[in-house]
């Protein structure tokens, strides 16, 4: 398992060439002190255990499918499935891969590109797809872009899934948390969605202005704003540590497992969307290029 560093004056990001995996991002909090903003093993050959995809790329198509599968182009794909829904892009995807080194630069904007290429019916999935993702950092920001091409149509839906912990403390209750996101994607008691994508005024959803997170759990996809300048925003007073979201992406998936103290920002889109023809498209057709842009930028809360 290889292990790349680059960093620069603000942030030193630790990647694997195992699932693409975010090991380590360290930035510095009000006092100066660099802290781990992100969950994570200290131990490389912990990951393969991992049932948490932490700091992982995620692919084919992150998030849940429905129905066992998908149809395109008159053609019906089966998918592996766990009661009945797909995770995560299946049985193992792209967080349990080796991924390929294609180049590191320790430059002004230092930046890592990985490579994986996914063969026709891995997973269920058709066509041979290249899968990139680059991590690059400038001044007090992460660049995390994923990209994605094929030889025959498919769809491609993939985030990095990172959960991440601004201070040291044993709860986030205490985060503040904006989201300019003015829908949520509803959801069943499974996690899939209904099809419906509905305002979230007047709901635990509603976070367009900033609170503190208190007893709100998520495991929720929102529709993000195209016209917002950030995706969502996040700070905790006990480090100081703020953090931006802002993304491509037509959905930000905002998790806070139950288990441990952190909070995802799955950019990405619709979960299920092969399965609901007025969802954005996940569709991804040969001598196009899927591209996932998101910057999370970090700073200090004033």
């Amino acid at each position: 398992m290889k292990q790349v560093t680059i960093s620069n004056p603000f942030i030193t990001l630790i990647v694997l060439d195992y699932g693409a995996i975010i090991q380590k991002l360290l930035v510095k909090d009000d006092e100066g002190r660099y802290t781990n903003v992100v969950v994570g093993y200290d131990y490389p050959s912990k990951y393969p255990n991992d049932t948490k995809s932490l700091g992982a790329c995620v692919g084919r198509y992150a998030g849940r499918i429905s129905n066992g599968g998908f149809n395109l182009d008159w053609k019906n794909y089966p998918l592996p499935t766990v009661n009945g829904i797909h995770l995560h892009g299946g049985k193992e995807g792209f967080a349990k891969k080796y991924w390929t080194i294609e180049e590191i630069d320790h430059g002004d904007e230092p930046f890592v590109r990985l490579s994986y290429m996914s063969k026709h019916l891995e997973e269920g999935y058709p066509g041979n797809l290249k899968a990139t993702v680059t991590y690059k950092i400038r001044n007090n920001e992460l660049f995390i872009i994923h990209e994605a091409t094929t030889d025959l149509t498919t769809v491609v839906n993939m985030t990095n899934h990172s959960y991440f912990k601004l201070d040291r403390e044993d709860s986030i209750d205490h985060y503040f948390l904006r989201l300019n996101c003015p829908k949520v994607v509803e959801t069943n008691t499974t996690l899939l969605p209904t099809g419906k994508v509905l305002p979230v005024e007047g709901t635990e959803f509603d976070f367009k202005s900033v609170r503190q997170i208190g007893q709100t759990r998520l495991d929720t996809p929102f529709a993000t704003d195209d016209n917002s300048s950030f995706a969502a925003m996040v700070y905790s007073k006990k480090s100081g540590i703020s953090m931006e979201v802002n993304t491509n992406q037509r959905g930000l998936v905002v998790y806070t497992p139950n288990n441990f103290p952190a909070i995802c920002f799955e950019t990405q889109n619709f979960p299920d969307a092969p399965n609901h023809p007025h969802f954005p498209s996940s569709v991804l057709r040969p001598n196009e290029t899927y591209r996932n842009a998101s910057v999370f930028k970090f700073d200090l809360v004033t």
